[in-house]
């Protein structure tokens, strides 16, 4: 995969003039507004999502694993006579699924996923994959588990990269692919541009999982970034639209926060 590095120079830099960490961004909305409450509060509430996601994480990756598993069965069906080149880039990539699904769950985690991404045993990795079958279905796949095997390593350069390059029709694996790329853009620190991915996730595809979850990120997110109006319309549609699911538990608490932090 042939990868522009002044294209990714303009993804990661800091938008100028704002301020460029996360403390300094919590100081600015503190100084600037009456509503600091609210957002200490809203802290506090994030700290427990995060929590909750990463409690679930085994969980999430084998929804998503079943999703891999249908497109791949698609692929080997269809593709697997007409197109050579596809099937020995699906059977290539079998070896570093089975690292993937190891590292998920597993304890030997960043070894297994460095394993999936570069291979073994003669066999092509993730990395490899998206390179030498580009343009394939196969490699556009593994653009998608490399980006979430680096999200996992916490290379979240790496992950935006790769989750970028990766394209899907899926009502799960493409707004998680979004949704991914704003998770390491709130990691860099880059909470303008984990906004825009999250909405984007968000509105990508409605299903009962990830629409609500992307939702609630997109409201928490803008809540810190001042985008108060839009927040409340996305905690305002988990409510009239996903009310059995997660998300609405406690959407009432955050439709009043951010009706507070408007007026």
């Amino acid at each position: 995969m042939n990868l522009n590095n002044n294209t990714t120079m303009a993804t990661y830099k800091k938008r100028g003039g704002k301020p460029s960490t996360k403390t300094e961004k919590e100081t600015s909305i503190e100084d600037g507004s009456t509503t600091a409450e609210v957002f200490n509060t809203l802290d506090e509430s994030a700290s427990r999502t995060e929590e909750w996601v990463i409690k679930n994480q085994k969980y999430i990756f084998i929804i998503v694993g079943l999703a891999a598993v249908l497109v791949l069965g698609f692929l080997g069906f269809d593709k697997f006579i007409q197109e050579p080149k596809e099937s020995v880039a699906t059977n290539d990539m079998f070896q570093s699924q089975q690292y993937f699904d190891q590292a998920v769950n597993g304890t030997s985690k960043d070894s297994l996923f460095t394993l999936a991404l570069n291979g073994a045993d003669g066999k092509y990795g993730f990395l490899d994959i998206a390179d030498v079958y580009s343009g394939t279905k196969a490699g556009n796949l593994s653009n998608y588990y490399a980006g979430m095997a680096y999200l996992n390593m916490k290379d979240y350069t790496n992950a935006v990269t790769y989750l970028n390059a990766f394209s899907s029709e899926d009502d799960v694996l493409g707004p998680i692919a979004k949704g991914g790329i704003g998770d390491a853009f709130v990691q860099l620190e880059q909470l303008d541009d984990a906004y825009d991915y999250y909405v984007q996730a968000a509105q990508l595809k409605s299903n009962d999982y990830t629409t609500p979850m992307y939702l609630y990120k997109a409201g928490m997110i803008g809540l810190k970034l001042g985008n108060n109006a839009k927040a409340l319309g996305f905690f305002n549609q988990i409510k009239s639209d996903f009310p059995e699911s997660t998300e609405a538990k406690d959407i009432e608490v955050f439709i009043g926060k951010a009706e507070a932090a408007i007026n």
